[in-house]
């Protein structure tokens, strides 16, 4: 086989989704979002990009994420590390019944602990939420370990647990430590750290697939949570025009920046990588990728990665639709963007800020 670290001509790439059940999950994501899986199970996720994302097609089709970055190296990657897992993971999430209240550690306890490269930061941008659809979100007032795990012991913790309501286009922000759960009616994009570090805390009493409850952490889960009360509500976005488009700057912190851009019929936006991979997903409608490698047409929902050493691709809709980009954090880069778009030092700054509590 020929050495493709240096043989193939780079282009955006599509990748395969993987659907996992969940007790919780519905039939949204294969009947509303195209994704292929049986209608009557149910599904709660589907994992977009991460680490062992494979291509669909092309020259690198059936190859990984994880032996691309192998194999390509800094083609891929750019000024990340490539010797580290590929760092963001991207999912859609629907929840028909709660999910599991839980936590996730910091970089530095799953390193520590769980010998593991990363913790979990995270956030939810809401694509849907049915009326009166809520989560849970940090404490009601400040507590302590020691209340903490009594009111686990004595079924009482749900007297603490900080209901906030959600509607279609709320974003949400959770760094490590922060207590969570999504609530019934409500379809997410998730881009978190590549972690599977989950602390559950409390269930809702029911059983798993095997009749049996499901495992809970509720000691690791009190070495890493926050117990000051909650605060945080759905986050304050700045959009802004640039490179012939809207964009929507939803979340950015030092892990990943997550943004909405949105077409016009026949219209086309640039999007530069800044030497780091960039994930590209459709939301209603189907976009064109395209640089001078090659092209790419995404559908509705479908996600790309496009490779660092591109610099930048155009992308373009017949139709007016929407899209969501991730990347990783480039310090500086998206206040600059902005700056630059016409939006006063001030506003940049209280958006930035509400990620600044990040450890």
């Amino acid at each position: 086989m020929a050495d493709i670290s240096t043989s193939v001509a780079l282009m955006p790439f599509r990748l395969d989704p993987v659907l996992t059940p969940a007790i919780w999950g519905g039939n949204a994501l294969v009947r509303l979002f195209g994704k292929h899986g049986d209608p009557n199970e149910r599904i709660g996720e589907s994992w977009e990009c991460w680490e062992g994302s494979r291509v669909v097609d092309g020259p690198l089709a059936g190859s990984t994420l994880s032996s691309l970055r192998a194999s390509l190296g800094a083609r891929l990657m750019g000024a990340l590390d490539v010797e580290r897992v590929f760092p963001i993971l991207t999912k859609f999430i629907d929840a028909r019944d709660w999910l599991s209240v839980q936590v996730h550690p910091t970089d530095a306890y799953a390193q520590r602990v769980e010998h593991q490269p990363f913790g979990k930061t995270e956030c939810w941008y809401v694509l849907h939420a049915e009326p009166e659809a809520e989560i849970v979100l940090g404490w009601t007032r400040d507590t302590s370990r020691d209340e903490y795990e009594r009111r686990v012991a004595d079924g009482t913790l749900g007297e603490l647990l900080r209901r906030v309501p959600v509607k279609t286009g709320d974003a949400f922000y959770l760094p490590s430590g922060t207590l969570h759960a999504i609530g019934p009616g409500i379809v997410v994009y998730e881009t978190q750290q590549t972690s599977d570090l989950t602390y559950r805390i409390f269930d809702w009493n029911r059983l798993g697939n095997d009749r049996k409850p499901r495992e809970l952490h509720v000691a690791k889960a009190g070495d890493v949570l926050d117990y000051r009360a909650g605060t945080m509500g759905a986050l304050t976005t700045i959009t802004y025009a640039w490179q012939g488009c809207s964009r929507t700057a939803l979340i950015s912190d030092e892990n990943f920046t997550v943004e909405r851009l949105a077409l016009v019929g026949g219209a086309t936006t640039t999007l530069l990588t800044d030497a780091r991979p960039a994930i590209v997903t459709a939301l209603a409608g189907s976009i064109e990728l395209a640089h001078e490698s090659g092209a790419l047409r995404l559908a509705p929902y479908q996600s790309a990665l496009v490779p660092a050493e591109l610099d930048s691709v155009t992308i373009s809709s017949t139709d007016a639709t929407d899209f969501l980009c991730v990347v990783p954090t480039v310090p500086e880069r998206l206040g600059t963007r902005m700056h630059q778009a016409g939006i006063v030092d001030r506003a940049i700054g209280e958006f930035l800020e509400q990620f600044s509590g990040n450890k």
